[in-house]
Formats: structure tokens, C-alpha cells, sequence
């Protein structure tokens, strides 16, 4: 039996899963108390499902990052004026994070989210982890090669565990030294270079591989959230999921293209040609995994020259997040204050801002961004129990901040090679075939298939 076009459809896969998700998670919740999860196996699978998808990006992020970083720094000696294109892109960061933020602020006092929340509904708890301005500080400073964390404590049974955690903002560190110290040895160190650029693309097939079964994760992850929650808890926070999606809407239908026309660049152009990536970005939920795709995103369809792309975007997967880093924490403190009575001053909201534009790097480009909140609560002095508050949609809200971020971070490439004179402006311009525009290669392809057929005939 073949399968209709339609179903190929990896939008439409994702759809399904999450509906068959809520379903499978109002199932689970509906044969007994989360509490029971030994005799719930489907509630157990949903949370298995959810959590080894988590873990498998989780897994390819290290590799990852150490190579994309590397390599993007590596790049930059391919690029004339390279310094100019660094600090540029550094700024166009910070200033769409500083839009993003106030946007986020702005909505989060008018909607007054916390004001429609039902606090018998909500259980507040402290988050298993959490950021802060001095463990961002001293996260800088590698402990080791890896950036490796071991962290030892007694199970259930009494018995000592030890669990294993890479400190992301510690690889970063280590992979940027690596890639300035290769790019001024020179010539000695170009084979170093080539290989890392070879183990990039073969992590980035790895990594494509894990984001193709996102639609499987997806399910696990709304299926368990049902589960753990229900709708009583879910619909109390109905109005917070509102306001973040709005100021998303806003920064991705209005801020995005009013930077993007007064540039210079056609509005049309940027919708068609970050499509690819802001899908891939919303059924990820991690910029890092969306990657590969955003790249290409910003060669193919926007015509950034590779060499600087290979540098802002790797760069700016694991800094630029103005979903996670500047609209959700900034709409989520606000969220928190006015749940528990708290009323912030003008320098609380100017610390938001400060957080949101300074501490990105604290998200590293995985899923979540409890360490961008609780790193903003603590700055801030509110509870950080908070965070537990907001658990029961984090699946649903990370998707549109993920997509938003990658929309972001194939944008702001775009912006500075357009201003610095090296955009392909006819590429850019250019219509777009199945999302993106055909290359030489695609060219190759084409008519390779097409010389088997005839052969074939």
C-alpha cells in the first residue's frame, strides 16, 4: 500500500504525533494517579518515549559543539575583514535580544498572565537546577578539557551514583580557544582544520538522523505532560502560553521583517526562505539540532557567503535565543511576580533586560531554558519555585521559542553580510524550489537521475 504525499509531510507527522499525544496522555491519566507510574505502562512509556528522545540530542550536542565551533572560528580566516563581521554580528545579536526583551516585558504587564492564573491548580516547586550570575562567572572557567561535571549522591536504595554532565558555556570556552589558537599557528595547523570540518558534517548527518524522529519525541513529551499534569493544570497557565506565543508572533511577523526591509532585503523572501528552518526548529525544540538546517537556510536561500556563515550561525545556535533568552524569561518573571504578589521596580525590569541581552550563552542551543529563568529570578530576587509552575507546558512553548530563535539566527547573517557589501543579493531574491534554492549540486543531482532513467527506459 503506498502512503499519499501528504503523509511525507514532516509538518503533518508532527501534527499528528501531537495530537495523538494529548490523546495517549489523557488515556494514561485517565487509569490512575500519576503517582503510580509502575502500574501505568503507558503513562511510563509516554515519559520514556519523551525523555530518551531529550537525551539523544543531548548526546550529540557535545560533539557538536566542539566542532562547530571550532570550525566556524576556522572559517573566519577565509573571510576578509573577519574581525568587523565578528563584532557585527555580536551587536545585531544584542540588539534583536534588546527588542525581544522589552517586546516580552511589555506584553507580560498588559496580559498580566500570573493575574489569570489559578493557584489551586498550580504546584510550585523548586527546580532540580539553577543558574546564577556567579555560577555563570566561574562557569567560564574550564575544569577540564570536556567541560566535564560529575556529580555523586545516594539513590533510593542508599547506594552512591554518579551522573555525568558536560557544562555547556565550559565547552564553548574551550572549543573558542581551540579555534583561535588553530587559526593563528597557520599553515601547521590546516590539516587540524580540515578534519574538523569533516567530523562537523558527519555529526550534522548524526544529528539530522535524531531531528527526523522529532515527531516520535514530540509524542512521548505532550503525551507525558498530559499525564503528569492534566488539563486542570495546563489550562490554568492557557493565558501564560498565549502571551509568550504572541510576543513571538509579534517579533517573528513584525520585528524580523521591519530589520530585514529596512536593509534592504525583501520580507517575501526572508518568510519563503527561513520556512525550512523555522519548521525544523519548532518540532526540534533545539537550535543546535536545527543547525545543519538553518546553515543552509542562510547559504542557499539567503545567499550568505559560507565561510561567514560557518561562523554566525554555529555562533549563533549556541548564544542568539531571543525566544528562550529574552521573550519566555522576561514574560515568565513578570509571570512569577504577579503569581505570588510581588511587584518588580524599574530596576528589576532593567535587570531583565540586562539578563536577557548578556546571559544567552547560559541556554547553550539545547531544549529548555530553565537556566536563562532561573538565572532572571534569582538576578531579580523572586521565588525561584516559579519555575515549577511553568513545567506543564514547557514542551508546548519551547517549540515556538525554538523556531523564533533559528528564524533569528539565519536572519542576523543575512543583515550583516547585506550592510558589510558580501551577500549574494540575487540569490537571496531567487525563487525557491521544495523550500530552498537549487544549487549546482541539486543541478548534478537532477540530471544524474534523470540520465538513470533514461538508461533505465
Amino acid at each position: 500500500m503506498r502512503l499519499p504525499a501528504w503523509s511525507k509531510s514532516f509538518g503533518v507527522q508532527v501534527t499528528i504525533a501531537l495530537i495523538a499525544g494529548v490523546i495517549l496522555g489523557l488515556i494514561a491519566r485517565s487509569w490512575g494517579p500519576v503517582s503510580d507510574r509502575a502500574d501505568n505502562w503507558l503513562g511510563q512509556t509516554l515519559d520514556t518515549i519523551g525523555s530518551s528522545y531529550v537525551t539523544l540530542l543531548k548526546a550529540a550536542v557535545v560533539p557538536l559543539v566542539i566542532t562547530a565551533i571550532i570550525a566556524s572560528i576556522g572559517n573566519l580566516r577565509k573571510v576578509t575583514n573577519a574581525a568587523r563581521l565578528a563584532v557585527s554580528t555580536l551587536l545585531w545579536f544584542a540588539l534583536t535580544a534588546l527588542i525581544a526583551v522589552v517586546l516580552g516585558l511589555i506584553i507580560g504587564i498588559v496580559m498580566q498572565p500570573g493575574a489569570h492564573a489559578d493557584a489551586a491548580s498550580l504546584n510550585a516547586g523548586a527546580p532540580d537546577s539553577q543558574g546564577s550570575w556567579l555560577g555563570f562567572l566561574t562557569g567560564l572557567i574550564p575544569v577540564n578539557f570536556l567541560g566535564l561535571e560529575v556529580a555523586t549522591a545516594p539513590d533510593e536504595s542508599g547506594a552512591l551514583t554518579s551522573d555525568v554532565n558536560f557544562n555547556i558555556l565550559q565547552l564553548i570556552i574551550v572549543s573558542g580557544a581551540i579555534g583561535i589558537a588553530a587559526v593563528k599557528v597557520g599553515k601547521a595547523a590546516e590539516p587540524f582544520l580540515e578534519f574538523t570540518e569533516a567530523a562537523l558534517a558527519v555529526v550534522q548527518k548524526v544529528v539530522w538522523w535524531i531531528v527526523r524522529i522529532a515527531p516520535i519525541g514530540t509524542l512521548g513529551l505532550i503525551g507525558n505532560a498530559v499525564n503528569s499534569y492534566g488539563w486542570s493544570t495546563m489550562g490554568s497557565l492557557l493565558w501564560f502560553v498565549v502571551a509568550v506565543y504572541i510576543g513571538l508572533a509579534i517579533v517573528f511577523f513584525i520585528v524580523y521583517p521591519a530589520l530585514a526591509r529596512a536593509n534592504g532585503l525583501s520580507v517575501r523572501q526572508y518568510f519563503s526562505g527561513v520556512w525550512p528552518a523555522t519548521q525544523m526548529g519548532f518540532v526540534s525544540r533545539s537550535s543546535i539540532g536545527t543547525m545543519p538546517v538553518t546553515q543552509k537556510v542562510a547559504t542557499d536561500n539567503f545567499g550568505v557567503p559560507h565561510s561567514y556563515a560557518a561562523f554566525a550561525v554555529p555562533f549563533g545556535a549556541t548564544t542568539k535565543m531571543d525566544g528562550c533568552a529574552a521573550i519566555y524569561p522576561a514574560i515568565a518573571a513578570v509571570f512569577v511576580a504577579q503569581f505570588f504578589g510581588i511587584d518588580l521596580s524599574l530596576i528589576q525590569y532593567l535587570l531583565i533586560i540586562f539578563v536577557a541581552v548578556i546571559g544567552s550563552a547560559a541556554t547553550a542551543g539545547t531544549t529548555g531554558a530553565t537556566v536563562m529563568l532561573t538565572l532572571t529570578l534569582s538576578t531579580l530576587g523572586l521565588p525561584l519555585e516559579g519555575v515549577g509552575l511553568l513545567l506543564a507546558i514547557e514542551p508546548i512553548v519551547d517549540m515556538g521559542r525554538t523556531a523564533l530563535n533559528v528564524s533569528g539566527q539565519a536572519l542576523v547573517p543575512a543583515i550583516v553580510a547585506k550592510r558589510h557589501e558580501i551577500l549574494d543579493v540575487e540569490r537571496y531574491d531567487a525563487p525557491r524550489i521544495n523550500g530552498y534554492v537549487p544549487t549546482q549540486e541539486d543541478a548534478d543531482v537532477d540530471e544524474a537521475r534523470t540520465e538513470d532513467a533514461r538508461t533505465q527506459s
